[in-house]
């Protein structure tokens, strides 16, 4: 595997090893001094055209535990504002050093465009409405600590399926590990297309609330549209919205995720997103052990 770019071409034996290195690396960020010397000598770039908070902080805090340096780009106050291309950036990134790229742009295909420009490996953190192959697999490794196995898990992935990357990504990972995942959204949330999606849909969430596993929920993407295709919050909330009352009708085993950030008494009710079952720091916590993973993946370097 050279780059990271998508969960769309990833097998089940591709994904465990990446996820069987990620527990691995879960360790050593539990460790007194949580830092192995792998990667030293190496530069990661973390390229961000897009706002970022959690990914953003969770790659740069992946390198250092792997004795990397990192540099970060952002397009604010860049040569950007002056014209400069998307090629020029990457190229002058990798002529400063970059040893590794992780790319986040408001484009659908901008990573994958950069990882055909340049010689080093390329890591998708977010292309516009595309892919979020990291996130797909620290929910993976989430629910994999939790359950054991993905395989027959049912997972229904509820909210603006239309705008989000996150749900692509995780559609082809879940499918893949074995997972039963189901679209929870209205129609007008929904893809125009989902031929090719391994996936059931539903067009209410008291569809599946007491038969899933998972309730993996997305904010409505207001900055892609999202909420100009919805009622009214109250609507989506009465059909849509994981309350504490339907939060406690799921069997007591299922578990409520949420890549962030969450928009509390909409998708997800306050009580529900601090409830026992929420797994929300988790995934937060298991990111890092999951961006350790891939950069060692794509570097081809075996840790001691």
């Amino acid at each position: 595997m050279n780059h990271l770019l998508s969960t769309e071409y990833l097998s089940a034996t591709d994904l465990t090893r990446i996820l069987n290195m990620a527990d691995e690396m879960a360790e050593v960020l539990d460790r007194p001094i949580p830092k192995v010397p792998t990667l030293r000598g190496k530069t990661v770039g973390l390229v961000f055209f897009e706002n970022s908070t959690r990914t953003r902080l969770s790659f740069e805090r992946a390198a250092k535990a792997l004795s990397a340096d990192t540099m970060t780009f952002g397009s604010q106050g860049s040569s950007m504002t002056k014209g400069e291309s998307l090629r020029d950036t990457a190229l002058t990134l990798e002529a400063i050093g970059a040893d590794l790229m992780v790319v986040r742009h408001y484009a659908v295909g901008a990573a994958h465009r950069i990882s055909e420009w340049v010689d080093v490996p390329v890591i998708n953190a977010g292309d516009g409405t595309n892919q979020h192959p990291t996130q797909a697999l620290l929910d993976a490794l989430t629910l994999r600590q939790r359950f054991g196995k993905l395989d027959g898990l049912a997972v229904a992935i509820v909210g603006d399926i239309r705008h989000s990357r996150v749900a692509r990504s995780n559609v082809f990972a879940l499918n893949a590990l074995g997972a039963e995942v189901t679209l929870v959204a209205p129609a007008t949330l929904l893809p125009t297309s989902l031929e090719g999606w391994p996936v059931k849909v539903a067009y209410h969430i008291d569809e599946v609330v007491e038969d899933t596993d998972v309730m993996y929920l997305l904010r409505i993407q207001a900055e892609r549209g999202g909420d100009q295709v919805v009622p009214s919050l109250p609507e989506y909330v009465s059909r849509f919205g994981l309350t504490e009352q339907r939060y406690a009708r799921m069997s007591g085993d299922s578990v409520v995720l949420h890549p962030g950030p969450m928009n509390r008494g909409v998708e997800i009710a306050h009580g529900v997103a601090e409830a026992e079952r929420s797994l929300v720091l988790s995934q937060v916590r298991n990111g890092v052990a999951v961006r350790m993973a891939v950069m060692l993946t794509l570097f081809g370097a075996h840790h001691d």
